[in-house]
């Protein structure tokens, strides 16, 4: 049955292939983005699908343009929130850590998370009556290998802290939600070539995407708090 589904940071990278590829299948999406008149790839994929696709602004960070977007959403069945930033690759000498970036990527990994959680999480209940037996309303945080304590690096320090604050963050909503019916789980994306990951990446962002999709679907209460990869390995937190 088709999904009706929120995907933040939908402009580019893995977002947008998120998005592409739920549309190829019959979803129905809605795609936020900052700026939404300057989402030149998103906007293109508007045509030929029957209408299912809403490109909407809203800043993850900031916590009324959350609200206000969420106000004019309709009806979901799956949140994922995938806007995210990468201030600076470097440890703890790199010029590139600087206070404001710090903030900016402290605000939109974590903090962007929590707004979209909080304030869609109302359209998820309002999807009760018309959502695929069996299948929970869910809410999917993109988060990183690289925010795994068990898995630590010399680089890119303060993303790696929002990343794991981001899990956490998941395996709190986990437990918090399962009262209301509502799964949660966090996911590596892999090592995905897109502007954030680079060219020498890994895998593709379709890749990622696919695979992606995949895991939300399969997501249940049961499995309710999980940290794993595209691919459906569990990672150690």
């Amino acid at each position: 049955m088709p999904q009706r589904i929120l995907i933040t940071g939908a402009n580019r990278g893995i977002g947008l292939e998120m998005t592409r590829q739920a549309l190829a299948r019959g979803d129905s999406v809605t795609a936020a983005c900052r700026t939404p008149d300057r989402a030149y790839a998103l906007n293109a994929l508007a045509g030929g699908h029957d209408g299912r696709l809403a490109v909407i602004a809203m800043e993850a960070r900031e916590e009324e343009s959350v609200r206000s977007a969420a106000a004019a959403c309709g009806p979901l069945d799956l949140i994922v929130a995938n806007a995210g930033t990468l201030n600076a690759r470097g440890g703890l000498t790199d010029p590139g850590h600087t206070q404001d970036n710090i903030a900016e990527s402290l605000m939109t990994n974590v903090a962007g998370v929590f707004f979209t959680a909080r304030h869609f999480l109302a359209r998820l209940h309002d999807g009760a009556g018309t959502r695929s037996q069996g299948m929970p309303p869910r809410i999917a945080v993109i988060s990183s290998q690289m925010g795994s304590s068990e898995r630590a690096g010399t680089t890119a320090p303060m993303y790696r802290a929002t990343k794991a604050a981001a899990t956490n963050l998941a395996r709190s909503m986990a437990l918090e939600l399962a009262g209301d019916g509502i799964a949660v789980g966090a996911w590596h994306p892999g090592w995905v070539q897109t502007d954030m990951g680079g060219a020498e990446a890994a895998i593709t962002a379709e890749e990622s995407a696919e695979g992606l999709l995949r895991r939300f679907d399969a997501l249940t209460m049961e499995t309710s708090g999980l940290f794993e990869t595209y691919r459906g390995e569990p990672i150690p937190f």
